[in-house]
């Protein structure tokens, strides 16, 4: 048996790679036509970790996705994929689509309505309603398979969750699309929508969710499938499907971040490091000159090493982290492109986490030393061909929303944040927020932000008390201060096409005083796309409270878990006593 994996030329189709070498299968790569045709010599595969030997007279073909609708489509159509792809799938051969290598399966999508998918599925891909819950579905949900008794399952249990990041999707509705229901392998609820997680009918299966960083549950899908493929198992035909009304609750649970801020030390090293209010030198005491009786202050110190960015992550991902972050803080410094060292530490750190992996830092369009000119698609192309899964735009972010607001809130399409989501869907695109407060008088503020003044809360922290303030944006690490306001720049960010918003705080960064709930409820409120709370975590109970309290999708931490004063097992063992679901 021959195993290949789809390149389409866009997204992130290094992690499923990285998820087969871990499983311990060898495979070859399709990324032209002639490759299918020389894909019909078979090939004997050898798992690593089982015992098979001999010719299969089996293909078997993966397409990892990620990426718009449109883009995947274009993609196959140019490099002359799309027709040799059909007739594989109609040869009765095993195909594993995931998430848009799903997707294309359907006959349209309403993400691009004027172009034709394959078609295998009669139905269209239609928009999640953003009404009454975030949008993108990004985060971690269970699948329930429609015949959980079946051996048939590939694998997928609802006791599981799986990582979703998705803003289409496959409504499940057998009563208005039949047709398109017996193709129902499973199911997941987001809010009160039910939608076809896997899919299955003879030869083809696909997974909505991408098993590749779902951790261990996701490589069980993904090995299951592989084996089954092996042994020539026929599929029985699907039945007919029954409705699945919505429960009062979905599965959706709620994402504890590991973030590592890298870069180099003074002696060239990159490492993980972080700051107190962005400040990630360690601090000197004052000193006595032997020359004069005067005191003098030190230089700044040596920058504060915490660990190495690959082993950190590792490490997270074993400790059970729902997603990690890597931000380069000195990228300004370099040519993205030309920043091997940051790229092999992606690449790596790929390797050996098997959850979604955010990347940060350089994100925009740039040039080389030798004068090269290379956009943000590219830079970001480039992390996504090593194993990135999203990309982190900081400052870039505040220029962009400053040049929509000049433009009475028209875009025209030249930002990092618009280009890359128009290539690989708003879901690959998070914007960093640092915002810091400006203190007002609240009894005579009349100003522009009147509409967006926070006042310290009577039970809250004492310096506080009594005072009120608004949100400042920041670039440039928090050292620039810009005309714009947080719900600005976050309103601003959604419009250009964010998929997710990092919500830092120059305020309460290294404090261990908590996240800042007013500031993460103004911007809740001000969105429709998930927010990540970050900044001021300093127990495991501020983690509880951020989700009670402000009902974020997501918190981040840094230093506590860098220097081990709380641990992500305790961050979750406390949030399931409280009632707040989280993955296990």
């Amino acid at each position: 048996m021959a195993l290949f994996l789809l390149d389409h030329g866009a997204g992130n189709v290094q992690s499923l790679a990285n998820s087969i070498r871990k499983l311990g299968y060898e495979f070859s790569w399709i990324s032209s036509p002639a490759d299918f045709d020389k894909a019909s010599v078979c090939h004997i595969i050898y798992p690593l970790t089982c015992s098979y030997h001999g010719w299969y007279r089996h293909k078997v073909l993966i397409f990892p996705g990620q990426g718009a609708f449109h883009t995947a489509i274009n993609c196959l159509t140019e490099r002359g994929l799309l027709k040799p792809l059909y007739d594989y799938i109609q040869s009765g051969k095993p195909y594993f689509g995931i998430c848009i290598g799903m997707q294309v399966l359907f006959a349209s999508s309403a993400e691009s309505p004027s172009t034709c998918g394959l078609g295998v599925i009669p139905c269209q891909i239609e928009r999640f309603d953003d009404t009454t819950k975030p949008v993108p579905h990004m985060g971690w949900n269970n699948a329930e398979p429609i015949d959980p008794d079946s051996s048939s399952s590939e694998g997928v249990s609802s006791s599981n969750h799986y990582y979703f990041v998705h803003s289409y999707c496959a409504r499940y509705d057998p009563e208005g699309s039949p047709e398109a229901a017996r193709w129902a392998h499973s199911t997941t609820q987001y809010g009160q929508e039910v939608f076809m997680s896997t899919v299955r009918n003879g030869n083809v299966f696909g997974a909505q969710f991408h098993p590749e960083k779902s951790s261990i549950a996701g490589l069980a899908v993904i090995d299951t499938w592989i084996k089954q493929s092996l042994a020539g198992r026929a599929q029985a035909e699907p039945s007919r499907r029954t409705p699945r009304l919505p429960k009062p609750q979905d599965g959706f649970t709620k994402r504890i971040v590991a973030c590592m801020d890298v870069r180099a030390n003074d002696e060239g090293d990159l490492v993980v490091t972080k700051g107190d209010q962005y400040d990630v030198r360690e601090k000197c005491s004052p000193s006595t000159s032997s020359l004069s009786s005067t005191t003098t202050v030190k230089a700044a110190g040596a920058v504060r090493n915490l660990g190495k960015p690959v082993a950190l992550a590792a490490r997270y991902f074993d400790s059970g982290a729902d997603e990690l972050c890597l931000l380069n803080i000195t990228s300004f410094r370099h040519s993205p492109l030309q920043d091997q060292p940051m790229l092999a530490v992606v690449r790596a750190a790929a390797e050996c986490v098997f959850v979604p992996l955010t990347i940060g830092g350089g994100i925009k369009d740039t040039v080389d030393p030798d004068g090269t000119k290379r956009t943000a698609v590219e830079v970001a192309g480039a992390y996504f061909r090593v194993g990135a899964d999203k990309v982190s735009i900081g400052s870039e972010a505040v220029y962009a929303v400053e040049k929509l607001r000049a433009a009475d809130g028209i875009p025209d399409g030249s930002s990092a944040i618009e280009s890359i989501s128009k290539v690989y869907g708003t879901q690959a695109v998070v914007v960093s927020i640092d915002p810091k407060r400006v203190y007002v008088d609240p009894a005579t503020y009349d100003g522009p932000y009147k509409d967006e003044l926070v006042h310290g809360r009577p039970d809250g922290l004492e310096n506080e008390r009594g005072k009120a303030w608004w949100y400042q944006c920041t670039v440039s690490g928090g050292r620039e201060t810009r005309p714009v306001s947080v719900v600005q720049l976050a309103q601003g960010s959604q419009a250009l096409g964010a998929g997710e918003i990092i919500l830092n705080s120059i305020d309460r960064d290294g404090t261990g005083l908590g996240f800042d709930h007013g500031l993460i409820g103004l911007v809740k409120r001000a969105v429709t796309i998930p927010v990540v709370a970050s900044s001021g975590a300093g127990t495991k109970e501020h983690f509880e409270r951020v989700f009670v309290e402000t009902d974020v999708e997501a918190a981040l931490a840094a230093g506590i878990f860098h220097r081990g004063e709380v641990g992500i097992q305790e961050i979750k063992s406390a949030a399931r006593q409280a009632g707040i679901s989280v993955r296990s």
